[in-house]
């Protein structure tokens, strides 16, 4: 049987997913992933297999929430909240402390 080694890209484009998704995965160790050098390679048959033994279906990279874990709903954004101190009138150069010199 002859392998064939799959990139991150091409891996993402069998099993329909994001490479983001391919990446994360097999760094938390759910798809048997292949180092030389620097470069990781996949075995397509070993990534199924994987897959199959923990009863996932091709489509398992579908995030689970974490218990305690807020997202954001309705539009509102992650950002955190700006300080509700006032502003300052002026900033920068129009408040500079010592005063300017007459030509």
């Amino acid at each position: 049987m002859e392998q064939t080694w799959l990139t991150v890209d091409e891996l993402a484009a069998v099993l329909k997913v994001s490479p983001k998704s391919i990446r994360r995965a097999y760094r938390k160790g759910e798809i048997p992933v292949d180092r030389f050098c620097r470069f990781v390679r996949f075995d397509l048959e070993r990534v199924k297999e994987a897959l199959q033994a923990k009863g996932h279906s091709s489509s398992f990279f579908v995030t689970q929430k974490k218990e305690g874990q807020r997202s954001a709903t309705g539009g509102d954004s992650r950002r955190r909240a700006q300080p509700t101190r006032p502003r300052l009138g002026k900033t920068g150069a129009s408040i500079a402390q010592a005063p300017r010199r007459k030509k």
